[in-house]
């Protein structure tokens, strides 16, 4: 299961559609406190998270997500793709980070991770 978490709508359809044509289920989330309280409910796989969402930015969610799982798999997805934000997430624990809209390889690093751990699709 992957969470999508970013407050676009538009933006979570077109991942949602992306990742579930290669065989994953997904759940969404609007707002970072609705993505961490998913998160720990749901213990989903992995989490491609949004830098920019309304109620807190996504490298705050990040943390908290961290501190949930030390291991959490988590893919930055965010239009503000600064060599800032990529340092700063990778150094907190993000698995990857990725520049909207090029979503050309979303799907082999999600395969990646799922061949380093087992995930469900």
């Amino acid at each position: 299961m992957i969470l999508l978490i970013d407050d676009s709508r538009f933006m979570r359809n077109w991942l949602k559609n992306i990742v579930e044509q290669h065989g994953y289920t997904t759940i969404e989330a609007s707002s970072g406190e609705d993505g961490i309280r998913k998160y720990h409910t749901l213990k989903p796989a992995i989490v491609i998270l949004d830098i920019t969402l309304p109620d807190m930015d996504g490298i705050t969610v990040l943390k908290r997500i961290i501190e949930i799982n030390s291991n959490a798999k988590v893919i930055m997805c965010s239009a503000m793709g600064t060599r800032n934000n990529m340092i700063t997430a990778l150094q907190i624990g993000a698995t990857d980070f990725i520049v909207k809209p090029h979503f050309d390889n979303l799907v082999s690093i999600i395969d990646r991770m799922k061949e380093s751990e087992v995930i469900s699709r």
